[in-house]
């Protein structure tokens, strides 16, 4: 089996049987908890488009690896064509689930790892790129999803790995054995980890010499002994768990941290080990192609953002006010902004040596800079065209309230032809839209700060080309 329908990829996750805990408990069973099962269904929408008549040519291909018929979400791209894709179907699962469907970090580090190991291997004499390449086959027979495990929790940002006080502070090489290494640390940020069957673990940052216990890349099951999942707070967490109040009640986003309390990796899972001087090549092509994911899902998020304020411009009886419409028009050209960069990162890839194309990274991290401001000015917007009631808008139990509920939809009225339950509905969604805090977070840290962007523009920038280019003009010879 190559192409998972939704359900099979449901039943896969109860297979697991992965510690987690939430809110000081330990959950027995994630696969039906609603607040993880919000997040399920989202990466779950990457199984469901595969499988549709109308989806299954752009979410899947045959792999070169295996000859299967795969879904694209396990194939690092070998073409222009597949980095485009990649774009492509991030803006419609973007449109189709309006949250973050986190599938996409697990195949940016199986991108970067496709390219990686294989230059490693050529300067050392390793087995990385053999052992990934059976890891890829691995992922894409069975169709799993995977997690980036790349965010450390860092202590003094100061401090180099090696330098903290406590050593564990970045994720490292513990003991190396005969039949493999012990890891000890912690990844946070984790998205969907618990929707997940694979943690890929890489480095968080270029590492120098006396780091090499930190150089570490690997792969293990997301309920490999010794993992431990602590779920994340949100903004409207307690409102998923009792069932009411959420706007967009199928699909959501959670994201747990991830403690690696000495956890075995067998030799053949292992990707990275001491190489400090590839550490920044890691960190670099995973961060690229993340940035590029999100351009599409971001701009999928912004168009689903231009609909709801349209839809209660309709709702509010607002549809033809001028200064409205033109803040619609604001947020259209954010997205197709985000997606224009994205797309254009993609037809200026290149071929690498391993036979991945990998994108120009300058436009992708355009694009990021771009989604980190232009998603929060959105969100301003959508607030502005909505009004006041995104906020505090009675709970769903005070609309069902026999004493108050007739006078709240009594007093909820908008222009003729909406009805209540509508514009109630409508406001939830852009309550959703707008302040659920750990994708609206993700939209300005999501793959790195805006800091980090800015200088990854500089480093990989032509800056020579550009000063000729002006002297030439100016009449200025060399």
């Amino acid at each position: 089996m190559a192409v998972k329908t939704f359900d099979q990829y449901v039943e896969s996750l109860r297979k697991l049987k992965p510690v987690a805990y939430m809110f000081g408990e330990r959950l027995e069973n994630a696969v039906d908890n609603p607040r993880i099962r919000a997040g399920i269904n989202a990466t779950g929408a990457t199984y469901e488009l595969a499988t549709s008549a109308e989806h299954r040519d752009l979410l899947t291909t045959v792999s070169p690896f295996t000859g299967e018929p795969i879904n694209r979400f396990t194939l690092p791209p070998q073409s222009i064509g597949d980095l485009v894709a990649r774009v492509k179907i991030n803006r419609l699962l973007g449109n189709r689930v309006g949250t973050c469907h986190q599938r996409c970090t697990g195949l940016d580090c199986l991108c970067a790892l496709s390219i990686v190991t294989y230059n490693i291997d050529r300067k050392h004499g390793t087995p990385y790129y053999d052992r990934f390449l059976e890891f890829l086959r691995y992922m894409q027979h069975n169709d799993f999803t995977a997690n980036a495990s790349v965010t450390d929790v860092k202590g003094d940002r100061g401090l180099d790995p090696h330098a903290q006080a406590d050593k564990d502070l970045y994720l490292r090489v513990v003991e190396r054995q005969k039949d493999g290494i012990i890891v000890r640390g912690a990844k946070v940020h984790q998205t969907g980890s618990l929707s997940c069957h694979e943690l890929i673990a890489l480095p968080t940052r270029a590492m120098g010499k006396g780091d090499e216990d930190y150089a570490v890349g690997f792969a293990v099951p997301a309920d490999t002994r010794g993992v431990i999942h602590v779920v994340g707070r949100t903004s409207m967490d307690s409102r998923e768990l009792e069932g009411v109040d959420c706007g967009n009640p199928r699909y959501g986003k959670y994201c747990p941290t991830v403690i690696y309390d000495d956890v075995f990796v067998p030799w053949e899972r292992v990707f990275l080990c001491g190489e400090i001087d590839f550490t920044g090549e890691m960190v670099h092509r995973f961060s690229a192609y993340h940035r590029q994911s999100h351009g599409g899902c971001k701009s999928g998020k912004l168009d689903v953002m231009a609909g709801a304020a349209l839809t209660m411009m309709d709702y509010n009886g607002t549809a033809r006010v001028a200064h409205l419409r033109e803040k619609v028009v604001d947020m259209i050209h954010k997205a197709e902004t985000l997606y224009g960069c994205s797309l254009a990162a993609s037809y200026e890839g290149k071929r690498e040596p391993s036979g991945t194309y990998f994108i120009d990274a300058v436009l992708a991290n355009a694009s990021k800079l771009h989604e980190g401001r232009d998603m929060a000015e959105a969100t301003r917007l959508l607030i502005d065209i909505c009004g006041g009631y995104v906020a505090d808008l009675p709970s769903d139990r005070d609309f069902q309230n026999p004493e108050v509920g007739g006078l709240l939809k009594k007093y909820l009225q908008g222009a003729a032809g909406s009805s209540v339950e509508s514009r109630v509905r409508m406001l939830r969604l852009a309550e959703k839209l707008a302040m659920e805090s750990a994708d609206t977070v993700s939209d300005i840290h999501g793959g790195g700060s805006s800091q980090a962007h800015r200088l990854t523009i500089l480093r990989e920038s032509d800056l020579d080309y550009r000063k000729r280019c002006a002297k030439r003009l100016a009449g200025i010879e060399e």
